[in-house]
């Protein structure tokens, strides 16, 4: 009988994109909470078609500071593709510094959250619009917390411990997942400082 054994040790153990499991993992991920923020955006669509006024015995929230973090977070959009492409380059000293800068900008928009729900003019307790409302914003805020979590992580990993090709993609699949908390809130920021103003 014929070995029909295939030497692979020469193939690399890590891939970018579509190749790598990391990458699968990311998209499933993204899906999910994609659906979940399509289900609270309808949540949301609801409540405002069954109200007489929108909002319901609030003021709309202040403009401001959802408008500094909305450019703030597109603004993070740079960095966090120039990481993106160092991780592939496997550029280390590139992506330390890159991922340092978008962690600084994420901090930045993580503190102008706090003063955006100072400004929101309702409660979560207050009716089923301060629910809604305290919803998105939390929902988003948790995926920026754990997102900024995992690139302390990886930006500790980076200059601390022992470093190998997968690394690499870690951070590139990072910066993807990032890529989706900047989508996301586009129509966040539209129906929650817009829309109630569209009403």
């Amino acid at each position: 009988m014929n070995d029909l054994r295939i030497d692979v040790s020469h193939l690399p153990t890590y891939a970018f994109g579509h190749r790598s499991l990391m990458w699968w993992g990311v998209a499933a991920l993204m899906a999910i909470e994609g659906t979940i923020f399509a289900l609270l955006i309808t949540m949301y669509l609801y409540l405002k078609s069954r109200a007489l006024e929108w909002p319901p015995g609030f003021f709309a929230p202040m403009l401001l500071w959802g408008t500094v973090n909305t450019a703030v977070l597109i603004l993070s959009a740079v960095p966090n593709h120039l990481a993106k492409r160092a991780a592939e380059r496997q550029d280390l000293r590139g992506l330390r510094w890159w991922l340092g800068v978008s962690i600084g900008v994420a901090l930045v928009f993580c503190g102008v959250r706090v003063l955006e729900f100072r400004t929101l003019n309702v409660w979560w307790d207050s009716n089923a619009y301060g629910s809604i409302v305290w919803t998105l914003l939390g929902f988003h805020t948790t995926h920026l917390i754990t997102d900024v979590i995992d690139s302390l992580a990886l930006e500790t990993l980076l200059f601390t411990g022992p470093m190998d090709e997968s690394h690499f993609v870690d951070a590139a699949e990072n910066a993807i997942y990032w890529d989706f908390v900047v989508i996301a809130w586009v129509p966040l920021y539209a129906l929650i400082y817009l829309a109630p103003r569209l009403a």
